[in-house]
């Protein structure tokens, strides 16, 4: 039987479509393809436009930066059934001086891009050692002596004197790390000894697996450059071919500090703070606490889960950490936020005890700890106590809380505002009339469905658990609390274990069940807490050994009568 509330749904969204579309302007967006150059290196300017913006004007970066490679691209994006085109600009700039420089904010038809910083350092007095002939290569990490576990980036350059034509740049991932490749590649041009080469830069995350020496495979390339004349006609010379290759190179990789915290989280830095702190709080009225943590030298999945502790008389609700990954001094930065909703269950004074997170220090190799201040704050009446009057909006602060003004009982508004007031109040009024008219739509749609009889099938499967995704118990054995990994392996029985002393019942392997006792010895303060997890690591290497169970629908009682 088909209802008509679909249609009426669709016609009802119709509206509302327009009125966005009419009103919804996208500010063109500005960004570089690094943000940290050497002198006599260029960097690409990236501006994303309207389909039908002009050119940006350029003429405010010609004080600071020599412009060339003008190039401009239309494109269209899509997702989640929305589409959008858009024009994209792009210009090399080559830096006049070394320094801290702003790229200032450029006009794009009559909207403006927001300023940018770039660093620029100064050329090395010494150019890399194998600047010779007219293709080289590159290669180095940003550490020599890592940790187990501490992510290591590891840059790849080729630079070419000449142009190429297509060639392979290929770099070999070595034994006992995880190696991969991060982002896209960065081309630029840089002048060495008076010859100017363009780079290709190509980044990987090394992440070693255990301590000792790591042999990392050298870079090489093959390609084809552009050919002479002659070369062409009679074959001679080398045809255009061209090729490059950079010897093998090893790092010290370091153990697990005996006196570092867990989880085990090797950084260059790590920094905490608020973004957003309530003025203040209500009962029954939630708030919203904003926490950010920006890692240097790491992913965000190697970055343990932001927490709150407990707030006495207050229930928080966390929700999904948003996660920024860039590749930063030729290493990964991670930057986390996450929000948490505060609702007050009582009046009075309510405090928050303060976020800490341990970390190792890889340069100064200490265990250090980041700490967030305490906060208080004087829970007032509110939706328990009926009291209606609304609290004072507050945006994001550094630090600290950030109070936003609100305009006292007795002050007056200005009601002067012309057309553009009055057609934002039209356009607001029309746009309240087809949201109620949509919530009624979805309503009665919702109402029709939920008197529909559910289906055995769609009742199984909404009783069905999912089992934990591939790998994620190696990662919470490398990086994540006991408490995770206590999780991840419940959640991997089937049916999955209500607790440690279940889970350990389960399983077959004697070393598992030992590993277990041990972990729990260190979770509640009478064990080694990094030799617990080491012999996690070791016992569960391939996964649980579970003590066989019967076929699903086997009877563990003898038959009643003899089969016949």
């Amino acid at each position: 039987m088909n209802h008509p509330i679909p249609t009426l749904l669709r016609w009802a969204l119709l509206p509302l479509l327009l009125v966005l579309a009419a009103t919804a302007t996208a500010a063109p967006r500005a960004w570089l393809d690094r943000d940290q150059i050497v002198q006599g290196e260029t960097v690409t300017l990236n501006i994303e436009a309207g389909l039908m913006s002009p050119a940006p004007d350029y003429s405010p970066l010609e004080a600071q930066f020599q412009l060339s490679g003008h190039s401009s691209q239309r494109g269209f994006s899509g997702g989640t059934g929305q589409t959008a085109s858009y024009t994209l600009f792009a210009v090399a700039l080559r830096p006049r001086r070394d320094g801290v420089l702003t790229i200032p904010a450029l006009t794009v038809g009559k909207e403006r891009t927001a300023p940018l910083s770039l660093v620029v350092k100064p050329a090395p007095d010494d150019p890399p050692s194998g600047a010779k002939g007219d293709v080289f290569i590159e290669s180095a990490p940003d550490d020599t002596r890592p940790y187990v576990q501490q992510s290591v980036g590891w840059v790849v350059r080729l630079f070419s004197a000449v142009p190429i034509v297509s060639g392979t740049l290929d770099q070999p991932a070595p034994e006992g790390a995880s190696f991969q490749r991060v982002g896209d590649d960065a081309q630029y041009s840089r002048t060495l000894n008076g010859r100017q080469y363009q780079v290709v830069e190509r980044r990987f995350m090394l992440v070693p697996e255990r301590s000792g020496p790591l042999q990392v495979p050298g870079a090489s390339f093959e390609g084809r450059g552009t050919s002479g004349l002659f070369d062409d006609m009679f074959g001679g010379g080398r045809g255009g071919r061209l090729s490059a290759g950079v010897g093998p190179r090893t790092i010290e990789v370091q153990p697990v500090p005996a006196d570092a915290p867990q989880p085990w989280l090797p950084l260059h830095d790590l920094k905490l703070r608020y973004r957003a702190n309530p003025a203040e709080l209500r009962q029954g009225l939630a708030a919203t606490l904003t926490i950010e943590a920006v890692a240097d030298g790491a992913t965000g999945a190697q970055m343990p889960e932001l927490t709150l502790p407990p707030i006495d008389g207050v229930q928080v609700f966390p929700e999904r950490a948003q996660v920024d990954e860039r590749f930063v001094d030729g290493r990964p930065r991670a930057t986390v936020t996450r929000s948490f909703s505060l609702v007050p269950g009582r009046t009075g004074t309510v405090e928050l005890s303060g976020v800490r997170l341990g970390w190792w220090d890889v340069v100064g190799g200490q265990a250090r700890e980041a700490r967030l201040p305490k906060l208080s704050w004087e829970v007032e009446p509110g939706a328990a106590g009926f009291d209606a009057s609304p609290s004072p909006a507050t945006g994001p602060v550094a630090e600290g809380r950030g109070d936003s003004p609100v305009p006292a009982p007795g002050d007056s508004l200005s009601t002067t505002g012309g057309t553009e007031d009055r057609a934002a109040w039209v356009a607001a009024t029309v746009l309240f009339a087809v949201l109620w008219l949509l919530t009624l739509l979805l309503a009665l749609h919702w109402r029709q469905q939920r008197t529909a009889p559910a289906s055995p099938a769609g009742a199984r499967a909404a009783l069905a658990t999912s089992a934990p995704a591939p790998g994620a118990l190696k990662k919470v054995l490398d990086t994540g609390s006991f408490d995770e990994v206590v999780q991840v392996l419940c959640a991997m029985a089937q049916p999955p274990a209500a607790s440690v002393d279940a889970l350990a019942r389960r399983l077959a392997a004697p070393a598992q069940r030992e590993a277990l006792e041990a972990m729990q010895q260190a979770r509640w303060g009478e064990g080694d807490g990094p030799a617990a997890r080491a012999r996690l690591r070791e016992a569960f290497a391939h996964g649980p050994e579970w003590t066989p169970t019967a076929p699903p629908g086997t009877s563990m009682l003898p038959p009643l009568y003899p089969p016949g």
